[in-house]
């Protein structure tokens, strides 16, 4: 028979340690295994969920600073939409695989009743990859970058992406240059002081 007691005891249990398991709750009060997950789903109405990942732990400094950072770019956003779209440039890193996957419709064939079915083998996406580093704004992607196989991407390469982009922003996107570049980037080769150098130059 569950009672409030029990209830309470199973309750104060897991506020003790919140990763216990149903099966040593039941053993410490001597009650089933069943009985004791019927109170905590519905008595006490809870789910054991499993931790989320997430990319950084960031420490109250650099909160601080991102907190301020988006404030500000609110505030410009805020004052000229298209003003600021217009002088925004982002880019992102991602992966290109080399391998054209074929559909099961077009894997299709014409055969015999009672042949056996065509067989395919699985391409594995790591087959053959490249890392491309893709810069766009609000009008379209205007420049991509391939690394070379074998080479990461350290300071040194990294460094060398705003000098082009800057080139590219003459030819393509000559306002931008006049008006000056909003550009967000995040990756952990960007804290390099190589980098900053570069980005304060370029």
């Amino acid at each position: 028979m569950t009672t409030p007691e029990i209830i309470d005891q199973i309750h104060e249990l897991i506020l003790e340690e919140c990763r216990i398991s149903a099966a040593s709750i039941a053993e410490q009060l001597g009650i089933s295994r069943e009985r004791v997950g019927s109170i905590i789903h519905e008595d006490l109405d809870m789910r054991k969920f499993s931790a989320k990942w997430v990319p950084k732990c960031l420490n109250a400094n650099q909160k601080r600073q991102r907190c301020q950072s988006s404030e500000q770019l609110l505030e410009f956003f805020r004052r000229d939409p298209n003003y600021f779209l217009s002088r925004f440039v982002t880019m992102d890193k991602t992966w290109l695989h080399r391998y054209d996957p074929e559909t099961k419709q077009q894997s299709m064939e014409w055969r015999h009743g009672g042949s056996f079915r065509p067989q395919k083998f699985r391409v594995q996406k790591s087959a053959g990859k490249v890392l491309a580093s893709i810069f766009w704004d609000q009008d379209d992607i205007f420049f991509n970058d391939y690394i070379p196989k074998g080479q990461t991407t350290n300071a040194e390469y990294y460094s060398s992406l705003p000098v082009q982009l800057k080139d590219i922003l003459k030819e393509k996107r000559c306002g931008k240059i006049i008006n000056g570049v909003l550009f967000l980037h995040n990756a952990p080769a960007h804290r390099a002081l190589a980098n900053t150098h570069c980005m304060l130059d370029t």
